[in-house]
């Protein structure tokens, strides 16, 4: 039961998108015209004593792909708190499945869903120019990217459930666009300073970027893919227990 469940409130997610296409549009847009602007704004940084590449689109496409998956998570929040608005959403606490099985169906069609801004900005990037990361790099990229998605929606779906209305909808975004941003997004950890540099330092997103930009601004390792597998997986328990807590106190 639980697996069919999940499967169901999985596939009503993936419906939202087939139904009303419009809503995937700010989850490629935004980052789409970020990784192009600052491209040709900042391309030159390569020329900095330091820098890890010599194509910058190469160094930013990665921050792109965790910008769109995670604000593709965040939209799964507010379109819980909808909802919630609606009512909805109580009903489904009425039912038999846990509550565990209610999360994992909304994360888990967050997580397919940001396969489509992921796969167009891996297409605008090759276009102009990104450096291909090889099958290895490719699957990881896309892999991290997905599962950072699936960590945002637990945590916007915890914001949801706590704030129940679509107006949280500004903490979902705000807190997505952060977490990415404190990071070394625009340049290498060594040509940071101030405190900046030590944000990103300790930001456990820097772990996750790092890992996605690895084939693209070099080899694909082993030492450069585990510490942002446990990122993911450190951040994915956090927000999971942070969702279900919210739920917990949703139907108390």
């Amino acid at each position: 039961m639980q697996i069919a469940s999940t499967w169901i409130l999985m596939r009503r997610g993936i419906n939202e998108i087939v139904r009303v296409p419009g809503a995937a549009i700010p989850g490629v847009l935004a980052p789409t015209i970020f990784m192009v602007g600052l491209t040709a704004v900042f391309g030159n940084l390569t020329q900095l004593t330091g820098f890890t590449t010599d194509s910058y689109i190469s160094f930013l496409i990665p921050v792109s792909l965790l910008q769109g998956a995670g604000f593709t998570g965040a939209a799964t929040g507010v379109n819980l708190a909808r909802d919630v608005e609606l009512g909805w959403f109580d009903r489904l606490l009425l039912a038999p499945p846990p509550r565990y099985v209610l999360l994992a169906g909304t994360v888990l069609s967050a997580s397919l869903r940001s396969l489509i801004p992921i796969v167009l900005l891996l297409i605008v990037g090759f276009a102009i120019g990104a450096h291909w990361p090889g099958f290895d790099g490719l699957l990881i990229a896309i892999f991290c990217a997905s599962s950072f998605s699936s960590v945002m929606a637990c945590y916007a779906s915890g914001i949801a459930l706590r704030f129940k209305t679509q107006s949280a909808g500004i903490l979902m975004q705000t807190f997505t666009f952060i977490a990415v941003l404190f990071t070394p997004a625009y340049a290498p950890q060594e040509l940071l300073t101030g405190w900046l540099a030590t944000v990103a330092k300790y930001n456990p997103v820097t772990q996750i970027l790092e890992a996605v930009r690895q084939g693209f601004v070099g080899e694909v390792t082993w030492d450069g893919t585990w510490p942002g597998l446990v990122a993911l997986a450190g951040l994915g328990l956090a927000m999971v227990l942070f969702a279900l807590r919210q739920m917990q106190r949703t139907s108390e």
